[in-house]
């Protein structure tokens, strides 16, 4: 359903003129900055990304030193803010934009659309707020603002809604401020027109306008099917220490974490002394293993829910040591070296 937003253009700029959040990438939006803002932006709230960005950006101030970037060193500045293939497609993205581009990040959409990483939003958002360009930048919270002015039931998720809300706004989008019109909507949804629970409708600069809020449809809008259930997998998760050290392990190169470090763990939620058996069947000699405790982490479609132990190991078989896919690492090597996910935080914790 086709609906003309021209008449909140110049309310929302004025809210944003005097409402606007202060961004580390907003005092230089320069496309690198933009850029990867905007990747870490995805799946990750502002707050958790703003210590990420000045880390990643002072140790990787450029395309040129993305590109070139050592994978293990790309992948612990990327700790903690998951979902690491975001990174890896940065690096094949600054790769491409060497090859292919003068080492420049392209100032066209189009262009911006073939890189590695970069959809739809991206490219609107790159395009618009780095380069001026009037294009449109549809995010949930686009989605969830105009739908609620619009009064539409339009089910958000489909392609097609987005498709089309993105020429709404592309009709609207002012000449000389593109990228304000998005970054206010971004900053809009953020602060006022909220996702979960009743959003601050007597603070919203385009409150007259809105027809959810005049027929108090407010929590009905917007709309999209209910989500799936997660599958939940449980775990035995196993911080093994010998000699002052610890065991982790290379994950495979594809699937979920892929090529990443981990604890050792196995499927299943083993007992202590089921555990004490199967290690000393590998010709481990354990010294000592208490319970570290249950823990949880959520995936997007998958729940881990997991026991751990501390197992001191007396003596361990010289193929584990030998093998290339563990590591025996010290506290300091963990914190420093190898990324590991935040799904093992709880107990990794107090190790540095």
């Amino acid at each position: 359903m086709s609906y003309d937003y021209k008449e909140i253009v110049p309310f929302l700029l004025n809210w944003f003129d005097y409402n606007a959040r202060i961004l580390p990438w907003r005092e230089n939006p320069r496309p690198y900055y933009v850029w990867i803002s905007e990747i870490m932006l995805q799946q990750t709230r502002v707050e958790a990304v703003k210590e990420y960005f000045y880390r990643f950006t002072k140790a990787i101030p450029d395309i040129e030193t993305l590109a070139h970037i050592e994978d293990e060193k790309l992948m612990k500045l990327w700790e903690g803010l998951g979902y690491y293939n975001r990174a890896r497609n940065l690096k094949k993205a600054a790769r491409l934009v060497m090859s292919d581009y003068d080492g420049e990040l392209p100032s066209d959409y189009k262009e911006l659309l073939k890189l590695p990483g970069i959809g739809a939003y991206t490219a609107g958002a790159i395009a618009s707020i780095a380069f001026g360009l009037p294009e449109a930048a549809i995010d949930g919270n686009a989605l969830r603002i105009a739908k609620r002015i619009a009064g539409s039931l339009e089910d958000i998720t489909k392609e097609s809604v987005k498709k089309e809300l993105a020429e709404d706004f592309k009709r609207v989008l002012p000449k000389d401020r593109p990228g304000d019109f998005n970054q206010a909507l971004m900053d809009l949804g953020a602060m006022i027109c909220l996702p979960n629970g009743r959003p601050l409708c007597e603070q919203c600069p385009v409150m007259h306008f809105c027809q959810a809020y005049h027929k108090d449809m407010v929590m009905q809008i917007p709309v999209k099917p209910p989500k799936k259930e997660r599958r939940i997998e449980k775990r035995t998760i196993l911080l093994m220490e010998f000699q002052d050290r610890y065991m982790i392990h290379k994950r495979e190169p594809k699937g979920l974490l892929a090529g990443l470090w981990e604890l050792p763990g196995i499927e299943g939620e083993w007992s202590a002394a089921k555990l004490r058996k199967g290690l000393e069947d590998q010709g481990i000699t354990i010294d000592s293993m208490e319970s570290l405790g249950s823990a949880k982490h959520i995936f997007s479609h998958l729940e881990w829910h997991m026991m751990g132990y501390h197992v001191r190991i007396q003596e361990l078989p010289m193929e584990f040591l030998h093998d290339n896919a563990y590591v025996m690492a010290d506290g300091m090597e963990l914190k420093s070296v190898y990324t590991l996910p935040s799904a093992f935080s709880a107990y990794t914790k107090g190790l540095w």
